[in-house]
């Protein structure tokens, strides 16, 4: 595949496209290597142009909205990386109560026009950092309250660049998933169901996580959040802090001294660093403790 003239192609259809681009800084983590061809949608129609020719060239697709919850390997990704996020962000209140999101709107973006308009249900997810995309596809969720709690619908682009949607009960959300972890589908657009609220105790209890996620993550650090899922009857925070491992170090990779279930890049680390750490503390967590811990952040290479 001439990748040249695929860039070329790209960026005649309303596309920012870079051959060769880095990617650690369109990461959280700022880790990884480059995408052998950027793209950046500006528009729905465009993203289903570039899945389609990805799906009629047999060339991979590596879909990203902020990077919050990935690690890229040091090699770099074959074929096309296509990011949703500032190109493709925006959100519009309808109905009184109800938010359409383009899929790269920042989840933040998204809480402040909820808290705005005096709309409550959302709050949990202020200074989660991703795209609401990213928070429908894997149901992020934080102090006791999940995306499902909010999602109405999701739109989407099927693998052979057909446009689609899923209702709430059919996005399968559970912990840590959705239908769209099993699918290969890009969404493009979250429909988020609110309701209405004082914007004063909206306010207060935005400010009360947001002091807590700075109190207690180590967010002066790149991450991408917390590095386990939370296994079945532990936390895995506690688990790891309980072998002593908070605070331990390969590399450039440590578990963090603030919190231990975060993963932190102190310095310079490299992915392999990170998967290292990450393969130590599953190692030993399983054997002092009997626990097996899962790896949350998704592996991109």
């Amino acid at each position: 595949m001439d990748y040249s003239a695929l860039c070329e192609e790209f960026e005649g259809r309303n596309c920012a496209a870079k051959l060769d681009a880095p990617l650690k800084n369109a990461t959280t983590f700022r880790i990884g290597g480059n995408a052998q061809l950027l793209v950046r949608p500006r528009d729905e129609e465009a993203v289903r142009y570039v899945i389609r020719r990805c799906y009629e060239e047999e060339i991979p697709c590596t879909l990203l909205g902020k990077g919050s919850n990935v690690l890229i390997s040091d090699e770099g990704v074959k074929g096309v990386v296509m990011i949703l996020s500032a190109n493709f962000s925006g959100v519009e209140v309808r109905d009184g109560t109800t938010l359409v999101c383009l899929a790269g709107t920042p989840l933040a973006r998204v809480c402040y026009v909820a808290y705005q308009h005096g709309l409550t249900g959302l709050e949990f997810a202020w200074g989660i950092p991703g795209t609401v995309g990213g928070a429908a596809y894997m149901n992020a969720g934080a102090y006791g309250g999940e995306m499902k709690d909010v999602i109405r619908r999701c739109e989407h682009v099927t693998p052979d660049g057909e446009a689609g949607s899923l209702e709430k009960d059919d996005l399968q959300l559970s912990y840590r998933h959705s239908a769209y972890t099993d699918n290969g589908c890009c969404i493009t657009r979250v429909v988020l169901q609110l309701e209405k609220g004082g914007r004063d105790a909206i306010r207060a209890r935005m400010d009360d996580l947001m002091h807590r996620r700075k109190t207690k993550q180590p967010l002066e650090y790149p991450s991408a959040g917390s590095t386990f899922k939370r296994p079945e009857g532990a936390y895995a925070s506690a688990l790891i802090d309980q072998c002593g491992l908070k605070g331990f170090s390969h590399n450039g990779a440590q578990v963090s001294e603030k919190h231990a279930g975060f993963v932190i890049n102190q310095n310079g680390a490299t992915a392999k660093d990170v998967l290292e750490l990450i393969r130590i503390v599953q190692e030993v967590v399983l054997a002092k403790t009997g626990f097996s811990l899962e790896c949350e952040v998704k592996i991109i290479k």
